[in-house]
């Protein structure tokens, strides 16, 4: 049997060890390794739905292609949390909204990728990042 100083000493270093490896986990859960951040695409389509949900919200545009034809397209956003500190609520997009999104698309090149900002109907831009949008002061 090993002495207690070299057992206390191995776990403390297992421990360690396992302490460290933790804020890998966290970030690896958070990295945008899949989106392409050199590039930007702007989306024109409408709004099939908009998941308001835990981790990340999700977007669902239908968006024509050149024949005409809908492609559904994936876009991932920011936390409801987060996105509430900016000005956003469940029902910022609706099934229906035609919008203009841009995304930093996948680099697979499939159908998806980051939410960047969107301009709802009426103009108004609403960003997943930066300071909510300003109040309008239209009489």
């Amino acid at each position: 049997m090993k002495p207690i100083a070299i057992r206390t000493a191995t776990g403390a270093l297992w421990l360690t060890v396992a302490l460290a490896a933790l804020p890998l986990a966290a970030s690896a859960h958070h990295s945008y390794a899949m989106f392409d951040l050199s590039q930007t695409v702007t989306l024109q389509g409408t709004i099939r739905d908009f998941q308001w949900t835990n981790p990340h919200s999700w977007i669902w545009i239908d968006v024509p292609d050149a024949k005409g034809a809908a492609q559904q397209w994936g876009i991932e956003g920011m936390s409801p949390n987060y996105l509430a500190r900016r000005g956003w609520s469940k029902h910022t997009l609706r099934p229906g909204d035609k919008v203009s999104l841009v995304i930093h698309p996948l680099k697979s090149v499939e159908h998806g990728g980051s939410f960047m900002s969107v301009t709802l109907a009426d103009g108004t831009v609403m960003r997943q990042t930066g300071a909510p949008p300003a109040a309008s002061s239209a009489p």
